[in-house]
């Protein structure tokens, strides 16, 4: 590659050279005898001798006397191998010139290949130093997971709390509801009640209302006593504390006074379109039911 790029000098060279043997000869021939180191009278004879060999011409560089007289049979083929000798050495000196060119231009590249081999050596480093830190990270999580495992879960289910009320009966708004599973009549019920410490349920508003009657179970006709009456006086209604029935959850045509009916009770059937605002009743007080009784919290 090199030398294609400088082909044009050798060429040029070589044409020099042979200019300057044309036309100067003895200039010529003094510079070449300088820079092969060689005397100057040899090479003046070796001029004038007629051999046509070449490497007889190098064996006079050796040994001048012993061979100044074989080359004196062809002076122009000597001077033929001097010009040959001197294109060589230029030759020769263009060739060495190009390899340091050509090692000045690996440099680079050698410089390179070393640069790209300590990155893929720092690649190589921080790979296994990822892994080690993934691997770390793993035994971390595991022993994580461990310590989870063995630690008791925190309560996060709040615990009951103690109610106010006794055993079976339920707690309301500042009351306490118990629904009974046998059978009296209305003023017995409410004497049952008394002895527990409270009375018949007395049903103020809405949310009471459809409190208790949640209590109840579903059932063909089932009716419980609570605590209103209108004994005495007809259709006016007192509750069991003695204060007067305002408004109320009666049954669309209730009360209706059918035969003696003074004492109110509710029901809940197996009816789904019934609903716990309008399902009040009145009967007669002897009738024998279930009853709801009611008492405060701070009485007890």
């Amino acid at each position: 590659m090199y030398f294609r790029k400088h082909s044009k000098v050798y060429i040029s060279c070589i044409f020099l050279v042979k200019t300057c043997y044309v036309n100067m000869p003895h200039l010529f021939t003094i510079v070449y005898c300088k820079i092969v180191h060689l005397d100057l009278q040899v090479f003046m004879q070796l001029l004038y001798c007629k051999s046509s060999c070449f490497i007889r011409f190098f064996l006079v560089l050796q040994n001048p006397d012993k061979s100044r007289k074989q080359f004196c049979q062809d002076p122009f083929k000597v001077a033929t191998a001097c010009l040959t000798a001197f294109c060589l050495i230029l030759l020769m000196i263009l060739v060495v010139t190009s390899k340091a060119h050509s090692s000045d231009q690996d440099s680079p590249s050698s410089a390179a290949e070393s640069h790209m081999q300590k990155g893929s050596a720092n690649v190589s480093a921080l790979t296994e130093e990822l892994q080690a830190v993934k691997k770390e990270k793993s035994e971390l999580e595991k022993e994580r997971i461990a310590c989870i495992c063995a630690t008791p879960a925190a309560q996060t289910t709040p615990l009951p709390t103690k109610s106010p009320c006794p055993e079976d009966w339920k707690h309301f708004n500042g009351s306490c509801y118990y629904v009974s599973e046998y059978r009296r009549s209305w003023s017995d019920s409410q004497a049952y009640c008394k002895r527990q410490g409270g009375h018949l349920a007395i049903i103020l508003t809405a949310e009471e209302q459809t409190f208790i009657w949640n209590l109840l179970p579903r059932g063909y006709w089932n009716a419980y006593w609570f605590g209103i009456s209108d004994e005495k006086v007809e259709e006016d209604w007192y509750w069991v504390d003695g204060t007067k029935l305002v408004g109320g959850f009666w049954e669309d045509g209730e009360p209706n006074n059918h035969i003696n009916e003074d004492c109110g009770y509710m029901i809940k059937t197996d009816v789904l379109s019934r609903v716990a605002i309008k399902s009040w009743y009145d009967a007669p007080c002897y009738m024998s039911l279930p009853w709801i009784c009611e008492k405060l919290v701070s009485e007890m």
